[in-house]
């Protein structure tokens, strides 16, 4: 009898549908797969703080990150994704437990008189009172419904990884905004102090001409060069405002709050040395990384989801409750009415539904894991990029700042040559233009440089740490070195 039940189950899950031959070969980059020995060196260096603006030592930049952190819709459409993964994960949570209900209708119906119904409610009018109280509990034999959770589960980190990206981001764009704004305040400067120039230049020049040495066009040309200096001097202070409204804009704020913002006063910064063991810990500290890692992971649990669907479903359902015509027979003993036992789903024919789904996981699969990938190779390319910007700009700025020294000078022994007579103007300006040059290079040097610098405190993840995937790394390293072992 044993043999025969097993021949007959063995006969009909056979003709069942099944998901042979759908898979996938796609596996995660490890860190240590990727060539960084050179580009990334150990250089003993700390990961950034979460705190990290503070380097700079400008307390209005740090109450403007705060302030947006507050107040900001990109902030607040973050967290709404995240409030809307928890309720996600916890309605799958719910499909993992028993359910009960309570239910109660009140029916008034017209019997048909040529029917089964017996009299006296044969063709005659009848008030049914229904009362149900019931149970039910999916068994989930093949794990299907946790497996829904655990996808959710990872979801939700996923989500939350994005809020501290986006929050990140945000911070980077004050900060690099900031930065150009105290750019454009360090060329209005020197700006400024060409105007000054100029119009020593053309004092000069009128007493060239009172004395004979110079004309008229030596005149021109000094009042030309004033006025053009002038009109720099007015290009920046709309710069300048039109920044201060781009910062307003990043706190969620109008363009008055812009008006507000005072003269940066940054600070060079910490020195900059890159953390041992980067390539490895990078991906715990870039919440771009560790979103991409969730994501992998939840649709790792969806193709288990979808692979459970193939067997059978058993469904435990048990209810309670009083079922009578009328009023006066409802609370009788006699009107009670119970039910219970399993209900079984086995899918025999779906036209290919269910392969149809899974291959659509896979594929799923293979992008989230594509996605990680890329995401990997363009985190390390973004740390090495900008230290390598930095180290650049560190060796530019020692020659810069020679060279600023020897136009200015120049610059100002050229005036002094041109105020005893002994040099023309034209000798002058091309001094002065000089001695102009190297000073906005200087100052866009050292802003770029520090730009840098918020861009690799940035790259290094700006002081985040996946703590929540501690425990899901050790207890599923297997998953990640191999996820498609998990995902058969």
């Amino acid at each position: 009898m044993k043999v025969g039940l097993s021949v007959t189950l063995a006969a009909v899950l056979s003709a069942c549908v099944n998901y042979a031959g759908i898979h996938s070969d796609k596996q995660m980059a490890q860190p240590q797969q990727l060539d960084t020995t050179q580009s990334l060196p150990a250089e003993q260096g700390h990961w950034p703080a979460a705190d990290w603006v503070d380097q700079f030592g400008d307390a209005q930049l740090e109450a403007l990150i705060a302030e947006a952190l507050q107040g900001s819709p990109t902030i607040e459409e973050a967290r709404a994704r995240v409030a809307e993964a928890q309720a996600y994960s916890q309605t799958a949570k719910a499909a993992t437990l028993p359910r009960v209900d309570a239910d109660y209708s009140l029916t008034r119906q017209e019997f048909s008189g040529t029917t089964v119904v017996p009299p006296p409610y044969r063709g005659g009018w009848a008030t049914e009172n229904k009362g149900l109280l019931s149970a039910s509990y999916d068994l989930d034999l093949w794990g299907k419904n946790r497996e829904a959770l655990k996808a959710a589960v990872s979801q939700e980190q996923a989500s939350v990884a994005d809020e501290e990206l986006v929050k990140l981001t945000l911070n980077t764009a004050i900060a690099r905004t900031y930065n150009d704004l105290a750019r454009l305040y360090a060329l209005r400067d020197i700006a400024q102090q060409e105007v000054g120039r100029r119009e020593l230049i053309d004092r000069i020049t009128a007493n060239r001409i009172a004395t004979g040495l110079d004309t008229e066009v030596e005149r021109k040309t000094a009042q030309a060069n004033l006025t053009a200096s002038q009109g720099n001097v007015a290009a920046l202070d709309g710069s300048i405002l039109t920044t201060r409204y781009q910062l307003a804009a990043l706190l969620g704020k109008g363009p008055d709050r812009g008006l507000t913002i005072a003269r940066p006063a940054l600070g060079v910064g910490d020195e900059v040395r890159l953390p041992d063991n980067l390539p490895a810990d990078l991906v715990s500290r870039r919440p771009d990384i560790v979103a991409a890692r969730w994501r992998v992971d939840a649709i790792t649990h969806e193709v288990k989801e979808a692979k459970a669907e193939f067997y059978p479903d058993i469904n435990l359902s048990a209810a309670i409750g009083l079922d009578a015509f009328g009023f006066g027979q409802f609370l009788n003993a006699a009107s009670r009415t119970m039910s219970a036992g399993p209900a079984i789903h086995l899918p025999i024919f779906d036209a290919g539904e269910l392969r149809a789904k899974l291959r659509g996981r896979y594929a799923e699969f293979d992008y989230a894991v594509a996605a990680y990938n890329q995401t990997l190779v363009h985190a390390l390319s973004d740390v090495a990029t900008q230290l390598a910007q930095i180290r650049s700009s560190d060796v530019q700025l020692v020659d810069a700042v020679a060279t600023q020294q020897s136009a200015k000078g120049a610059d100002d022994l050229a005036i002094t040559q041109y105020k005893a007579g002994l040099t023309t103007q034209l000798t002058v300006l091309n001094a002065d233009v000089t001695a102009l040059s190297a000073e906005q290079s200087v100052a866009n040097l050292q802003m770029n440089r520090r730009d840098q610098q918020i861009a690799l405190a940035s790259a290094l993840g700006g002081g985040y740490v996946d703590t929540s995937s501690d425990a899901t790394r050790s207890a599923d390293a297997s998953v990640h070195a191999n996820p498609v072992v998990a995902a058969h």
